[in-house]
């Protein structure tokens, strides 16, 4: 087998360093089983192991595809049969295949196997290696721990017999990292490329992450030239809105020769993705998909403060909604909208309740449990609490001692001394662990390890856990099921509770799995079934173009921008969906045209008064309502209206906030509506009441909403209690509130702007006497006295909704036949030629071909700060500390006190950043300022350059509150933006700029923060 040197792969991954990492092929002194104890057998690990569980011999076998059923699908240029095989138990299996090939049957696998299992392979496996035997590509989409890496296994050890290269991509480092682990045990012929680390890159199995192979794929690698198979693990990461454009650059990119397997989580729209494969690749896909969970769960709702569990899922999936329903009539909580704010921000209570769940898990022998919890600060809060509890024995505290021993001696003695790892060691010996992205790199690959022996029965982990490790528990419990998504607090989705859910029940191990949900607020029952009970998430394109990835493909001559677009599966799902907006757009124009309206002319006009008034409507409460007028106005009984059909509302009270945007009023008011179902009770939306109807008995309830939806408000006062809790306070105030409409026979008073709000500004007395002669032409139109007027009116504004609709369906059918980001692409090509990137014939210059070596952060600020002269004056420490803006994505409590020396780089960075700003507005790609400069974020400053100067872990931790784990993070990233730094230097020819890159390098790789993985 040809194979390619380390000097091409170094020119490829620009990586000078590792160009002695040969050596650094794993033995027993190097490999994590050396951080196990001699004492602690790998029969432990086995019986872990789901893939090692012998299963009981299956009659079922193989089947062959029959009697097909062929439904063509709308591609792009060429036609895509899908096929359906006889269906195996438990199992669905399809094909993509292009037309013109056609469905050749599988043939099925004869002699030996490549590879041997201890155990009898599932349905799924088994179908997927027949693809694999017969030389075609296949997703397997599957729920976690099911089995997909048997598949893997297989296509490498095919591989490897068929003397064919093959690549294994994984999303994130730790996954290569483990995964190399697994591989090399069993395969020997295994290297690992993940940037920072090269391990055996001669090796005929070579893991990786995505964005490597990307990089050898736009540097034309011979290494393709020998590939027969590459295997994408987690593929449904593609969706991931950061970084899932790789992957679709990725597959794009790959040559037609070249057959894949794509392991996957359960996705609906799996045959979608195969077809996609198809079309690009002209090659069949197989889509291997199978539902059947190897260990069912059984799903639990756990009310704060309530009675117990409550089972609101069986293992046969039935959602039972009388239990649910139980569950949510405990949490009794007041509406007071204070009290829930209190409430949600106060772990106390919820700390004490998975104390008692967890101690009931031991109890019950449901042990080892992982706890999920949505923010590091809670994750530590409930392991301290939990360590009252000492879960494991006097042997296995020796075990722990001697792991976490062994795997410290990595570590210098000062770094032994952090206060992380002397903190976590005695909560590790109660046999309790935690898990999240502030922790130390060494110590949450020492939690893995112990958590996979055996000798931590409750993890305290963050959601980056479920995403790739596998390793599986009994029980798996959720503190909450809202979390902060960054934008708002929100209740999880079912894709996200699916994914994490889904570590619950160890195959070979329970005969089922258990996942308890906290829950501290009542859960509507459509949102809770939708979690409970929903489905994965569908994969769904997040493809966007980036400069680099535009420079990029302008360099390479076979192919261009527009062409990567219009193969992207964001094209492909646009495109797929055309036949049913063609469907969509004859049903509405016949649905428009069906509609006569009499007059429809004068109707028109009477329409479009009526909108301009709405128009001066909206502006004049948006006057009223401004804070300056309507705060002296806002006491506790005033009468108000937020929505006509609910009529008069008391306001209770009300909370003026001041901000840089301005001043802003949110109000608690109680207003009248029909009896509400105690599902719904809680906390309360304008949406989730309904008017009561005439005769209908009315109760009080309290919402909150923004003043400026208030609709109008009245000189009336009445009397209201300081606090209203019961419902028999609130509805003493309904009685109040009605008696004053009778009083007034429901011409309630209203505040005069002018007399009582002192409004006096000239525009607001402009908008006045405009509504009032819109208001008297509206009266006067001829069609007000037709006296099938309300009728005529009504026709109208059907016709006019559906033709809405269809000028939108238009739109967007319009679009899905467009190369979608075409016109993104044209301005970005423009930014290009402003910044002196391309030229017009679109030819990269000297600034693009620096730019195509940018790939971990801002390609066009980092350029324009190289040619600008941002690093000339600095030396390596200072140059090192501002290149930490461009990785830095935490934010500390404190912005941090620069010196200078620091500061003045820094406004130059800004400077530039601005200018990049302006260039792009003016080629209309719309881009916020502000918010462009804040992403380079400048809190690691001081830390780093300390750091580059020799300062210890520990003292350069002080200097901040982010965590240590992701200053860490930060390091690593920073040290893979410099070796590209030091490429670019390259292509620009300054051997000054490329030292001082190299030398920050060596400054910032050390001690702890570089400290070798436990898995190599």
């Amino acid at each position: 087998m040809a194979s390619f040197g380390s000097a091409e792969l170094f020119d490829i991954f620009n990586d000078e360093e590792h160009q002695n990492d040969d050596k650094h092929v794993p033995d027993e002194q190097n490999h994590v089983s050396q951080v196990l104890p001699s004492n602690l057998k790998r029969e432990h690990a086995k019986e872990n192991d789901p893939e090692s569980q012998p299963k009981k011999p299956r009659e079922d076998s193989i089947s062959h595809p029959t009697d097909f059923q062929d439904s063509a699908l709308f591609t792009f240029d060429k036609q895509i049969d899908r096929h359906k095989f006889e269906s195996v138990e438990g199992c669905l299996h399809e094909i993509a295949v292009p037309r013109e090939l056609g469905v050749v049957p599988l043939k099925p696998c004869v002699g030996k196997p490549v590879k041997e299992y201890s155990f009898v392979l599932d349905p799924f496996q088994r179908q997927a290696i027949l693809c694999l035997e017969n030389g075609q590509s296949v997703l397997v989409s599957a729920h976690t721990s099911a089995g997909k890496t048997v598949v893997a296994e297989y296509a490498v050890a095919l591989s490897l017999k068929n003397k064919q290269r093959v690549i294994y991509t994984t999303p994130i480092k730790a996954l290569s990292n483990q995964k190399y682990r697994e591989f090399y045990e069993e395969f020997k012929d295994v290297g690992l490329i993940t940037g920072d680390v090269t391990i055996s890159p001669n090796a005929s199995c070579l893991i990786m992450t995505t964005e490597i192979l990307r990089s050898m794929l736009y540097r034309g690698s011979e290494v393709m030239r020998e590939v027969g198979w590459v295997i994408f693990d987690e593929i449904h990461y593609m969706r991931d809105k950061d970084r899932g454009y790789v992957w679709e650059e990725t597959i794009v990119l790959l040559p037609d020769n070249v057959h894949y397997v794509f392991l996957s989580a359960t996705i609906p729209n799996a045959q979608q993705f195969a077809e996609w494969i198809c079309h690009l690749h002209n090659q069949p896909c197989h889509v291997v998909y199978t539902d059947n969970r190897p260990v069912p769960l059984q799903h639990y709702v756990f009310p704060v403060g309530g009675s117990g569990l409550h089972l609101v899922v069986d293992a046969d999936g039935n959602f039972k909604e009388e239990l649910f329903n139980k569950a949510m009539s405990s949490l009794e909580e007041p509406s007071d909208p204070d009290y829930r704010r209190v409430k949600r921000t106060n772990i106390v209570e919820n700390a004490g309740s998975c104390y008692r769940i967890i101690k009931m898990i031991m109890e019950r022998n449901l042990a080892p449990v992982i706890v999920f919890s949505f923010s590091r600060k809670e994750c530590e809060a409930y392991a301290v609490q939990a360590a009252k509890m000492d879960l494991n024995s006097e042997r296995e505290k020796k075990l722990v001692d001697e792991v976490f021993q062994n795997a410290m001696n990595v570590l210098t003695e000062e770094d032994r001394q952090l206060p992380q790892v002397d903190n976590v060691l005695p909560l590790l010996r109660r046999g309790i662990g935690i898990h999240h992205g502030g922790l130390l790199p060494i110590l949450k690959e020492t939690v893995e390890i112990l958590f996979s022996e055996g000798l931590i029965k409750a993890l305290f982990a963050t959601e980056t856990f479920a995403m790739g490790l596998n390793m599986p528990a009994r029980t798996v419990l959720f503190t909450a099921a809202r979390k902060y998504d960054g934008v708002e607090n929100r209740w999880l989705n079912s894709g996200e509770y699916i994914q994490m859910s889904g570590r619950a029940g160890r195959r070979g191990l329970d005969e089922k799995g258990i996942v308890i949900l906290m829950v501290d607020e009542r859960m509507p029952a459509a949102i809770s079934k939708s979690l409970l009970y929903g489905k994965a998430d569908k994969l769904v394109s997040s493809f966007h173009l980036t400069y680099n990835m535009v420079l990029n493909l302008l360099r390479v001559e076979e192919i261009n921008p527009e062409y990567m677009l219009e193969r992207s599966f964001f094209q492909f799902q646009n495109y797929t969906a055309i036949p049913d907006l063609c469907n969509k757009v004859k049903t509405l124009t016949q649905a428009h045209e069906s509609i006569i309206v009499p007059r429809e002319e004068d109707v028109r006009t009477y329409h479009s008064l009526r909108l301009t008034l709405d128009g001066l409507s909206k502006a004049y409460q948006e006057y009223v309502t401004k804070p300056e007028y309507l705060v002296p106005f806002l006491q506790p009984g005033r009468l108000v209206t937020m929505d006509k059909k609910f009529g008069w509302c008391v306001l209770l009270d009300r909370e003026v906030k001041s901000e840089l945007t301005g001043t802003t009023v949110t109000l608690t008011v109680l207003i009248r509506a029909a009896p509400v179902e105690a599902k719904t009770e809680g906390r309360l939306k304008l949406d989730d009441l309904k008017a009561p109807a005439a005769g209908q008995e009315r109760q009080g309830y309290i919402i909150v909403l923004p003043g400026a939806s208030l609709m109008a408000v009245s000189v009336v006062r009445v009397n209201v209690p300081s606090k209203v809790y019961s419902q028999q306070e609130k509805n003493q105030v309904v009685t109040a509130l009605e008696q004053v409409e009778k009083h007034f026979s429901g011409q309630v008073p209203l505040l005069d702007p002018i007399v009582h709000m002192k409004i006096k500004d000239k525009k607001f007395e402009d908008l006045v006497k405009n509504i009032r002669i819109f208001e008297e032409r509206l009266y006067q139109h001829p069609i007000q006295k037709d006296p099938a007027m309300t009728d005529i009116y009504s026709k109208f504004l059907q016709k006019d909704a559906i033709g809405k609709e269809l000028i939108k369906a238009k739109v967007e059918l319009r679009e899905a036949r467009s190369l979608l980001h075409l016109d993104e692409l044209k301005n970005r090509k423009r930014v290009l030629r402003r910044l002196g990137y391309c030229t017009d014939a679109d030819v990269i210059q000297l600034k693009g071909r620096v730019a195509c070596e940018l790939s971990s952060s801002d390609e066009l600020l980092l350029t324009e700060m190289m040619f600008e002269g941002a690093f000339n004056e600095l030396d390596a420490a200072k140059a090192v500390a501002l290149l930490s803006c461009m990785v830095c994505d935490e934010t500390a409590k404190e912005y941090p006190k620069l010196s200078e020396e620091l500061t003045a780089p820094l406004r130059k960075m800004q400077d530039l950043a601005k200018k990049i700003v302006r260039v792009t507005v003016e080629c209309k790609i719309p881009m916020d300022e502000e918010e462009y400069v804040k992403k380079f974020k400048p809190y690691l400053m001081d830390v780093v350059y300390a750091w580059c100067k020799g300062a210890n872990f520990s003292k350069v931790c002080a200097m901040t509150d982010i965590f240590e784990g992701s200053i860490i993070r930060s390091m690593k990233r920073l040290e893979e933006l410099l070796r590209q730094m030091c490429q670019a230097a390259k292509a620009i020819g300054s051997a000054e700029l490329e030292q001082k890159f190299l030398e920050g390098g060596k400054m910032l790789k050390k001690d702890i923060a570089f400290a070798a993985s436990l898995y190599l």
